[in-house]
């Protein structure tokens, strides 16, 4: 069965950001008519005309029947795939963030979502044992996806053979490490790949191996392990740093979506 050509984003976020980042061919959106009132949808309304997205006012399952989900809060865009980058692309770039054997569609969003926020702007995800970008994993993440470069063609260890011959410096994230991640922060080299694995299949094993720092995030509570997403978003914000580039970044825009947002 041949591939879709087409996404069917959906949530308010994330339209609005799709069509903010204008990262993708969009087409047009449909709006739940019974809903259109809510404050929030009817700004959105107004700047995708402001945008010139043509908006369809459609019934709840017509809705309902495109997105595939009732957490589309009213409102769908049809707009073309995600457009993944090459991994070949990525490797002038100082800050690099592999995901490995995150299964949970769930769990890519949100940890894509604080991949953005603390400035990890460029993902490598591996081609086996991670979802694509599925509006589902645009959902999660409230649209950080569309501002994010994103590579899926290679399996995690052939990222970290290549990034070790780039000379990053690997820093997997495990729960056996043994390097707090608050102390890994102060010996980050200009070149690093941070590697990030699943709940139930951590980070391979050929990883663990090959990096140069296994991290871990030191806990005093008595359950067993955080979930994937909030651990990687901790680790993200101990080893962001002081880099001036990346909040600049978040800030600007922060400060273009506050006078445009739903």
């Amino acid at each position: 069965m041949a591939k879709s050509s087409r996404d069917y984003i959906y949530g308010v976020n994330p339209v609005f950001e799709t069509v903010r980042a204008g990262k993708r061919r969009v087409y047009e959106a449909f709006i739940n008519q019974a809903t259109a009132k809510q404050p929030r949808l009817r700004k959105l309304a107004v700047y995708l005309k402001k945008m010139d997205v043509p908006i369809q006012w459609a019934d709840k399952r017509r809705v309902n029947d495109l997105s595939g989900s009732r957490d589309h809060q009213g409102v769908v865009l049809k707009a073309g795939t995600y457009p993944y980058m090459s991994s070949d692309d990525a490797w002038d770039k100082p800050r690099l963030l592999l995901l490995d054997n995150v299964e949970d569609p769930h769990n890519v969003g949100a940890i894509l979502r604080s991949a953005e926020i603390f400035g990890f702007h460029t993902v490598l995800l591996s081609r086996r044992g991670v979802p694509d970008i599925y509006p589902s994993v645009v959902k999660v993440s409230a649209g950080a996806t569309e501002f994010l470069d994103i590579a899926k063609d290679r399996s995690a260890n052939a990222y970290v053979r290549i990034a070790q011959e780039k000379e990053y410096q690997v820093v997997a994230l495990d729960g056996a490490g043994k390097v707090d991640v608050r102390d890994a922060a102060k010996n980050l080299g200009e070149r690093t790949l941070v590697v990030i694995g699943g709940e139930n299949k951590s980070v391979g094993q050929f990883i663990i191996n090959a990096a140069d720092m296994v991290v871990s995030i030191r806990q005093t509570g008595r359950i067993n392990s955080l979930n994937a997403s909030v651990a990687a978003g901790i680790s993200f914000f101990a080893l962001a740093g002081t880099d001036n580039d990346r909040p600049n970044r978040c800030n600007n825009v922060s400060s273009v979506a506050s006078s445009e947002k739903p």
